[in-house]
């Protein structure tokens, strides 16, 4: 039986074995992608077999790939559109990851959310129709395919058909999306889509942007034609190679339904034993595998280190602000009050959850409600 329950794939997923492998055995490919001699052709033979097992995860064809660093490269190439002489406007959620919201030029404009999370599109037809009147460069547009706190699904496709009939470009972040609901890149009509490895499986450090046929973008790292001529450097290709393995099983990860059984017996009985327990975004779809929650009076700190002394892991915000005492800007454009927010923790499943996983949380849970509850009980 494990030692302990990791119960923080948004955060980060762990490494598949066959992915470990597969980057191991990449090591031995000695030679740069980019030389034409044996060697080169053999590490290049690797990376073009990864980028069409990516490509095969959203439905695209592997010219559409470019390969980053990250999730969080892809979100900045993606946006570096604004960086061009036109300086497009820029529109995106109010949920979005930092490093859409910290994108390059003029603050973005901040497309707002209903209490329960989800984009109002009302307001970007709004935004966006005003949009088109006022610019003569095509306004640029961020929508995220699923939150990485609460687990929300976005309306991407009907964003999208917004933002194109304002005659915009609509970007999306997948990265927590990817691996956990089926992802088809035409049919949610984005014209870029940003994703990263270390979600599904993969290594860390390794991330794509798809783009639509036709979208042309400007280097960010320039000095060599990689990726033709999108992103500069010699490819990592033992995280490249990780990154295609991790992409092929999540695919067939999909046909599993136990991620989504075991959340939602884990939401039952966790919720069971707190009935006064908050959930956010109860009420529209969620990813299947993300739980988002927090008891009235509680501290987040107080429930995470608790978990984590019962031997579970979850976190009580996404991990890029794990280590600051802040609000999170996700509840807080929820309209979630400040001293609920500061209360919530998110649980989130994975390719390694097991039923021991979810029975050693609901232990540790209920032993630490129970803690909780027994001075107010005592003062009674």
């Amino acid at each position: 039986m494990k030692r302990r329950s990791y119960l923080d794939y948004n955060a980060t997923a762990p490494l598949r074995p066959a992915v470990r492998d597969a980057m191991v055995e990449s090591l031995d490919l000695c030679g740069n992608p980019s030389s034409i001699h044996s060697e080169g052709r053999e590490a290049r033979a690797a990376v073009e077999k990864a980028r069409a097992q990516v490509a095969d995860l959203v439905g695209v064809e592997p010219n559409q790939v470019v390969f980053t660093s990250g999730g969080s490269e892809a979100n900045a190439l993606a946006m570096s559109l604004r960086r061009r002489g036109e300086n497009p406007a820029a529109f995106v959620s109010a949920i979005e990851h930092p490093s859409v919201l910290s994108c390059g030029g003029d603050e973005p404009a901040i497309l707002p959310v209903t209490e329960m999370g989800v984009l109002d599109l009302e307001a970007l037809a709004k935004l966006a129709s005003e949009a088109h009147l006022e610019e003569e460069a095509p306004p640029l547009f961020s929508v995220m395919t699923a939150n990485n706190e609460t687990g929300v699904l976005q309306p991407v496709a009907e964003a999208a058909r917004v933002v194109h009939e304002a005659g915009g470009l609509l970007h999306t972040d997948a990265v927590q999306a990817a691996g956990k609901i089926k992802l088809d890149f035409a049919e949610l009509g984005a014209d870029m889509m940003s994703l990263s490895a270390h979600k599904i499986g993969g290594p860390k450090g390794i991330g794509a942007l798809i783009l639509r046929e036709g979208i042309k973008i400007e280097p960010m790292i320039t000095g060599g034609a990689q990726e033709t001529r999108r992103r500069a450097g010699t490819e990592n290709v033992a995280a490249i190679v990780g990154f295609g393995v991790a992409a092929e099983l999540a695919a067939e990860a999909l046909l599993d339904d136990t991620v989504r059984r075991l959340k939602a017996r884990l939401e039952e009985e966790a919720l069971a034993a707190v009935p006064e327990a908050v959930v956010f975004g109860s009420e529209v779809e969620r990813l299947p595998n993300t739980l988002c929650f927090a008891v009235p009076g509680t501290k987040a700190e107080t429930l995470v280190i608790g978990l984590d002394l019962g031997g579970v892991a979850v976190s009580s915000g996404s991990a890029c602000s794990s280590g600051k005492v802040e609000r999170s800007h996700v509840l807080e454009a929820m309209g979630v009050k400040p001293q609920l927010a500061e209360g919530a923790i998110r649980v989130s499943l994975g390719w390694d959850t097991e039923e021991s996983d979810v029975e050693r949380f609901l232990s540790a849970w209920t032993a630490l409600v129970k803690r909780q509850q027994a001075p107010a009980e005592a003062a009674a």
